[in-house]
């Protein structure tokens, strides 16, 4: 079962690994030219009413598949507004060749021609909610028509994310779904078919371009919260700094009287607010709780904390009555496996970390992804497992984040990662911010690798941030 947001991002991490959109479209248009073989034969009617977007490309795809058809694709809307050049190119290709078409400029236009099968291809995953204009009127033809009705992807009206159906959607017989099958699709009074069009495993389960589109902030907001220093300084500060990177506004930093002058030094963007105490303690604990929980902003807990035992027992009695997002990193993660919590925790252990939780002991995380997701399921929060390829996993789905490189060992870049996955869970689930989150850390170290391999420090990896995000995370998947 995938999301229709998910298979955007599975579609796009393709392109990256080198199967590109127009040879998934070549795939999927086939795929809707079987079903309307198998719902009727040789020399049948067939209409296609199609859309601007890539679902109209599949539907015009199929109608070259369907020579021995009597076929006509009506578009909705003008062919000069076609909304991706796949599309287009393969509405273009059906002029040349002396198909069938027609344009169909707005809802007094339409007429669907007598026909036994309809192909529904006016909008796909992307769109949900009551259909509009000149879509409501066609589906209102369609579903009236003594026709068998042959939706792509889903039904037009449908919600492929939530599995609602609009209730002036399409009413479809059959449905051909791509790839894997979409939330509610099975619930539908419709025969459902699954088509693999040629999507690698690697596009769903290693994390790419898609899944940072996924996460990635559309605005700056959020004011993290991070609880760290003590014992080290640089860790919190580099968190802080890359939150503010990767889009929060502002980033605050709550640290002992004896290291927040230092802290502060760091960075003048940082606002440290001290207190009084030189590591984080159970009467400390309860104060920075009081304020996470009434401003409702992503916490990341644990850089350059310590392991005395009174913070530890503070960061137990934080965690265990916190109910927000955090982020537990380092010293903090000990204590995750005693605990319960309402909280959403994404945990960061490096190799040694996880160990130390109860999780596999190797250096080959990637190996052993399935006993790390397991791992997740029994702890109950999203691990994102820090190594030479990270695993992200909150029990039920997996990812793996490639990207990096050996000049990463330097100390700080755990530190710059858990500030960058803060910062997008303003925006994002929590396992698209972490498996974003590795990706583009990751991505910021390859760039600085190629011109100083392994002279690079985690600082220098703060101005990388944004460039790799609002890039879209390009690179290999």
């Amino acid at each position: 079962m995938i999301t229709g947001e998910r298979m955007g991002a599975v579609d796009e991490n393709a392109a990256a690994l080198g199967v590109p959109r127009k040879q998934l479209m070549e795939s999927s248009g086939n795929a809707v030219a079987r079903a309307v073989r198998d719902a009727a034969e040789p020399g049948a009617r067939v209409a296609i009413v199609a859309g601007r977007g890539n679902n109209g490309g599949d539907a015009f795809v199929a109608a070259r598949f369907l020579d021995g058809y009597d076929v006509t694709t009506l578009l909705l809307g003008r062919a000069a507004n076609i909304g991706t050049d796949i599309a287009r190119e393969n509405w273009e290709a059906l002029q040349r060749t002396d198909y069938e078409t027609r344009e169909i400029a707005d809802s007094s236009g339409f007429e669907l021609p007598e026909c036994d099968v309809v192909v529904d291809a006016m909008l796909g995953t992307g769109i949900s909610g009551d259909l509009r204009e000149p879509a409501a009127t066609a589906a209102d033809a369609i579903n009236a028509a003594d026709a068998t009705v042959v939706a792509v992807d889903v039904p037009s009206g449908f919600d492929a994310d939530g599995g609602d159906h609009a209730d002036n959607g399409v009413e479809a017989d059959r449905v051909v779904t791509f790839h894997d099958a979409k939330p509610g699709l099975e619930d539908l009074n419709a025969e459902l078919a699954v088509a693999d069009i040629g999507i690698p495993t690697a596009a769903e389960r290693d994390v790419g371009p898609g899944d940072v589109d996924l996460a990635r902030p559309d605005t700056r907001e959020g004011r993290p919260n991070i609880i760290g220093g003590g014992p080290y300084t640089g860790a919190p500060a580099l968190a802080a700094q890359a939150a503010l990177r990767a889009s929060a506004e502002l980033a605050f930093v709550a640290a002992p009287d004896s290291v927040a002058g230092e802290i502060q030094g760091y960075s003048e963007d940082l606002i440290v607010q001290s207190y009084e105490s030189d590591v984080l303690t159970p009467e400390v604990a309860d104060d920075l709780l009081e304020t996470a929980e009434a401003y409702d902003n992503a916490v990341v807990i644990g850089p350059g904390l310590g392991t005395e035992d009174e913070t530890l027992e503070a960061t137990r009695q934080f965690l265990s009555a916190y109910t927000g997002r955090a982020v537990v990193d380092a010293d903090a993660l000990a204590v995750v496996p005693e605990i319960e919590t309402d909280a959403t925790l994404v945990c960061t252990p490096n190799r040694g970390e996880l160990a130390r939780m109860g999780g596999p002991d190797t250096d080959d995380l990637a190996s052993v992804a399935d006993e790390i997701e397991a791992f997740a399921a029994e702890l109950g929060h999203v691990v994102l497992a820090k190594g030479a390829n990270d695993v992200i996993t909150d029990g039920e789905r997996t990812r793996i984040s490639r990207s990096g490189t050996v000049g990463m060992k330097v100390g700080g870049t755990g530190d710059t990662l858990a500030g960058v996955v803060a910062a997008l869970l303003e925006h994002a689930e929590p396992l698209d911010a972490a498996a974003a989150g590795a990706h583009v850390n990751g991505l910021a170290g390859e760039r600085l690798a190629e011109s100083q391999e392994y002279g690079f420090l985690a600082s220098d990896m703060l101005a990388e941030l944004p460039a790799v995000l609002w890039d879209g995370g390009e690179g290999d998947v």
